[in-house]
């Protein structure tokens, strides 16, 4: 039998330590690929990369219960850290949380759903309500400091306007705004002109308006209540809720005024006749909170050009 050449043998030789090259750099591959994290790995899981996990995550649902509790400070004028207090016993729900967009590159995502918020005992807003509802969109991006995320919300005021009209219900096992300590005067929350005093009795329901009635020290509208002739004017005069959703309707009739042109000023006198009249019409306090509320979203509406007469 004839030996192999050696040109022979240095091919086998090569064709043998090709092979070995190729299976180690195989093998190295696989082994990079388990030891490389995944994508849902990265950034707390899927449920922090799945745009539509994120619209009804928990972390999001507290992010818009701070808002909505921070804007309602805000537009009450009061101590943010009395609100902070009540948003922790509070209880955020969200019916059917949809995804409308995400924004790849913001990693931005725009959502929307039906939101109803819980009150803690011991607490409601004008009218007695202590469940909020409204359909609101919100979105929800990374900070720009990479320190949590930063969220949005739009069409909450259904919500964030009542929700400024907070006031004590009576004594409550738990109440959180109870004070921490004996000292009432040191540790009791002021939210601005007392608003969590307990409401006062809606006046009785008259066919006819009845001597104006003294001015009143727990609720303060924007007008003179010593003048309260009408069936609203003296429910408003009766009730500090009311009386805070008075003034606060009041200063915005007022700016949008300042800033209208002739036309939307013209619009501005014409429909607060209109709303006067409902709000003397309503029989109740809820009635009342409720054409305020609609009274401002309306001013709203006529000063960004969406109004439409009816």
């Amino acid at each position: 039998m004839r030996r192999p050449s050696p040109t022979v043998i240095a091919i086998i030789a090569g064709e043998l330590v090709l092979l070995l090259l190729v299976y180690v750099f195989v093998g190295n591959r696989g082994d990079a690929g388990r030891d490389k994290l995944r994508d849902d790995q990265v950034a707390g899981g899927t449920a922090a990369t799945d745009p539509e996990k994120r619209c009804g995550s928990q972390r999001t649902y507290d992010l818009i219960k701070r808002e909505l509790f921070r804007r309602a400070a805000q537009l009450r004028g009061s101590d943010q850290a009395a609100f902070d207090r009540l948003a922790a016993y509070s209880v955020v729900r969200m019916d059917a949380p949809m995804l409308q967009s995400h924004d790849e590159d913001l990693d931005r995502v725009t959502c929307a759903g039906a939101l109803a918020l819980d009150l803690p005992p011991g607490v409601a807003v004008v009218g007695g309500r202590r469940t909020l509802t409204a359909n609101i969109g919100y979105a929800i991006q990374p900070a720009a400091d990479g320190n949590g995320e930063v969220l949005t919300l739009t069409s909450a005021e259904g919500i964030i306007t009542p929700l400024a009209t907070l006031a004590r219900t009576g004594s409550a096992t738990g109440d959180p705004l109870a004070p921490a300590t004996t000292n009432d005067s040191d540790d009791v929350p002021d939210l601005g002109d007392d608003p969590l005093a307990p409401p006062a009795a809606a006046p009785p329901v008259q066919t006819a308006p009845p001597p104006a009635p003294p001015a009143r020290t727990n609720a303060s509208p924007s007008f003179n209540c010593r003048n309260a002739r009408t069936r609203g004017e003296i429910a408003v005069c009766g009730d500090a809720g009311l009386a805070s959703l008075d003034r606060q309707m009041a200063s915005q009739f007022n700016t949008a005024l300042a800033r209208a042109d002739a036309e939307e000023r013209a619009l501005l006198q014409r429909t607060r006749s209109r709303f006067l009249s409902y709000r003397d019409q309503c029989r109740s306090d809820s009635c009342i909170a409720d054409t305020y509320r609609g009274r401002m979203r309306e001013i709203q509406d006529i000063m960004a050009g969406r109004w439409q007469g009816r």
